[in-house]
């Protein structure tokens, strides 16, 4: 028996757990020179990450132990000892017992070592790399989708870097929420880039780690001992992070729909990922003040054909957080928005994202229209299924 309730789940985020130089090992000769291993990245995620590398390489290798997970996926281990988090087989057994449709497949850590270097060589080479290996590990099964990191930094650049990954076989393409080399993403010369990705029909999507996600550290500075991260951990999130999680992904929706982006491209088609959605009701309002309230001294918000919100509803989709009310969110703001995941084989996602979301539609006693655009259709609109 699988995990999901419904004959058809499309999960919009998924994740890999790298090894130490997966990265690396997918570079050309000059990128593997300018990327550091991962052990890098895990300095900041908390002591004891390169250990549980190890513990997954081994588990692979242990047939009891890989048999005990089975009986459970989604509720037993998650990071590196998680079945198919390090094996593209075993993520397919894992996906046949989850009983997933499809999924998108985003790495863990490896934009950290690249995607924000003032060094173009690092960041485009880094993109190449992290795409053959986003390509590698979803292999040959076509529900894996793997998702590929297109920079913005130079838009001849960002050309090259996307033909490629869509020869790979990325299904969607993650962007910074963040200015890159100093330009917004709505900047005139990445029309062409803009273009092109309409073309392609893939879509584009925001995901924690792609941008600011905590505050400033002198928030945190209260007189008191620093608690540990909800995992346990030293650099993730904690409570007071949590509220403003998605403000820089808010910035850049904002700068993408005002600056005419979305207008002028109306195919190119938007997810915001794992970093909650309770935030877009409020954000659908607050645009449409602002183009009301600036409409005669901004001529560029003259050029827009439709309500700011209305762009939203066209061409962006969420990920709510599982301890969000998502029942109450389509009730105020509509069920075309947002759209499961499950954050596998991430702790976040909770050992049962499904029965966290039922729960809430069956508080607020939702119809199954609104459970199909959830677990479905919202997600073959997102990827142009």
């Amino acid at each position: 028996m699988t995990y999901a309730h419904r004959p058809i789940i499309f999960d919009a985020d998924s994740h890999l757990m790298e090894g130490l130089d997966w990265l690396r090992d997918h570079a050309d000769a000059k990128t593997r020179g300018l990327l550091p291993d991962l052990t890098v990245a895990l300095d900041k995620g908390g002591a004891g990450a390169g250990k549980a590398i190890q513990h997954g390489e081994a588990r692979i290798k242990d047939p009891v132990k890989t048999a005990a997970l089975e009986e459970d996926v989604i509720a037993s281990a998650k990071g590196w000892v998680a079945l198919g988090a390090m094996d593209t087989a075993e993520r397919s057994r894992a996906l046949d017992l989850l009983g997933f449709t499809s999924q998108l497949v985003f790495s863990t850590f490896s934009l950290g070592l690249f995607a924000f270097s003032d060094d173009l060589d690092t960041v485009y080479g880094g993109a190449r790399a992290h795409n053959r290996m986003m390509a590698d590990f979803c292999g040959d099964d076509p529900r894996l989708v793997s998702v590929g990191f297109l920079p913005l930094n130079d838009p001849e650049r960002s050309l090259v870097a996307l033909a490629e990954a869509l020869e790979l076989g990325c299904g969607a393409l993650w962007v910074a929420h963040a200015p890159s080399s100093g330009r917004s993403p709505a900047h005139c010369d990445n029309d062409v880039v803009w273009a092109a990705v309409q073309e392609a029909g893939v879509p584009i999507v925001l995901h924690i780690g792609g941008g600011r996600s905590t505050i400033s550290k002198a928030w945190h500075r209260n007189g008191r001992p620093r608690p540990v991260d909800i995992h346990g951990g030293g650099e993730n999130l904690r409570a007071k992070d949590l509220p403003s999680v998605h403000h820089a992904a808010e910035t850049w929706l904002t700068a993408m729909i005002l600056d005419g982006v979305f207008e002028r491209f109306p195919d190119l088609r938007c997810g915001v990922i794992e970093m909650g959605a309770s935030w877009a009701p409020s954000l659908l309002g607050r645009l449409d003040y602002a183009a009301k309230s600036f409409g005669r001294t901004e001529p560029m918000l003259g050029e827009l054909s439709m309500k700011p919100s209305e762009y939203i509803r066209r061409q962006v989709r969420f990920t709510p957080f599982p301890g969000e009310d998502v029942a109450e969110m389509v009730a105020i703001s509509g069920p075309e928005l947002y759209l499961f995941s499950s954050d596998y084989p991430h702790p976040e996602g909770t050992k049962d994202p499904i029965g966290r979301f039922e729960r809430s539609f069956d508080e607020h006693g939702t119809g199954d229209a609104a459970r199909q655009l959830f677990y479905e259709d919202n997600f073959r609109t997102l990827l142009g299924v």
